[in-house]
């Protein structure tokens, strides 16, 4: 009744509209934005956000992705690189190197990645420094927890 949390954000706080691919939407090239993006179609290239990727069930990315916070329903392939929070749902498959400071994964998702996590992942680290790495984590649809092999 009293909070702030209802009182609508200003689209500029976040860099503008939210971008979208929609179903059936086969795009191949770069595209960078400081704006939210969903994906429900195909994209081979790059995403460059300061915002917001949604890969949606139907959603498939190949190439890089670089984004502050990502929700992944769909599919993905490449490089994927997280400041803060990676959310993979049941129906999402991961292929590739992903660095990320913070993971939540629902039981269901498919994880085939070399992950980095940590406030540092990020950014370069030096060799030194020990980092958490994760080899084919995978969890069954039988929700069971995720199984590191």
């Amino acid at each position: 009744m009293f909070s702030d949390n209802k009182k609508p954000r200003p689209m500029t706080e976040f860099g503008g509209q939210p971008n979208r691919i929609e179903k059936n939407t086969k795009i191949k090239g770069d595209i960078t934005s400081e704006a939210d993006f969903r994906i429900d179609g195909k994209l081979e290239g790059n995403v460059k956000t300061s915002g917001k990727v949604v890969i949606g069930k139907d959603g498939y990315i190949n190439g890089k992705v670089e984004c502050v916070n990502a929700d992944i329903e769909g599919k993905f392939n490449g490089e994927l690189n997280v400041s803060d929070l990676l959310s993979l749902k049941a129906s999402a498959t991961i292929e590739g190197n992903v660095s990320v400071s913070k993971l939540a994964v629902e039981p269901g998702a498919t994880f085939n990645a070399s992950c980095t996590m940590g406030k540092g992942a990020i950014t370069s680290t030096p060799a030194s420094t020990p980092t958490a790495t994760a080899s084919k984590l995978q969890s069954t649809k039988t929700n069971e927890p995720a199984k590191v092999s």
